[in-house]
């Protein structure tokens, strides 16, 4: 029986998708006890959350049960689709590994919960932003999984949207929540690639 790469690459981003609700699920609801001392959210944040979900979750989803726009479809391999697996199993492992060092001061946007502590401590140790990769690698797995051009990059520019106009404000904050511990923090990590950015 042949294998229908095209339709596994669908099935593989569907469970993923599930497996990162059912991650995030737990810290989510221990977050919520703890109260927000701290929330920035200007309309910009709001528009970049916005833009990371239409092309994290709702475009590709879009053509994953729909397949519009089936005009940008293309052809979908083994190495591809194994490939983009590989990469959202990782994004997978780094989102628990996040979830788990952060605990109850996780927060889905720029906010600082009481008695918010800087976390350095477990992934933080190599990267300022382990959240942040572990998207990142969710949005480049989807050109791999995913065989249409609009639905596979779709994630590369939501998340990379909400990346740009989000990791700037957000160091500002710690810093100014932490002083000099933050400086500190910043000068031995790098923000979402150990040793290189």
């Amino acid at each position: 029986m042949e294998i229908d790469w095209e339709l596994t690459g669908r099935i593989v981003w569907c469970i993923c998708v599930v497996a990162w609700g059912v991650i995030r699920f737990r810290p989510n609801m221990k977050a919520r006890k703890i109260r927000i001392a701290v929330a920035k959210r200007p309309p910009i944040e709001r528009f970049s959350m916005f833009v990371s979900q239409l092309g994290l979750g709702i475009i590709p989803a879009i053509w994953v049960f729909t397949g519009v726009p089936s005009a940008f479809d293309r052809q979908a391999g083994p190495i591809s689709v194994i490939l983009g697996a590989l990469l959202f199993g990782f994004s997978l492992y780094l989102f628990r590994r996040t979830h788990k060092a952060l605990g109850k001061m996780w927060s889905h946007s720029l906010d600082l919960r009481e008695g918010h502590k800087l976390v350095t401590k477990g992934i933080y140790e190599k990267v300022r932003h382990p959240m942040y990769s572990a998207f990142w690698l969710w949005a480049v797995s989807m050109p791999f999984l995913l065989a249409n051009w609009v639905a596979g990059l779709a994630g590369v520019v939501g998340f990379g949207t909400l990346y740009f106009l989000r990791v700037g404000q957000e160091e500002r904050m710690m810093e100014d929540q932490f002083g000099e511990q933050y400086r500190d923090y910043v000068k031995r990590t790098k923000r979402i690639i150990p040793g290189i950015y």
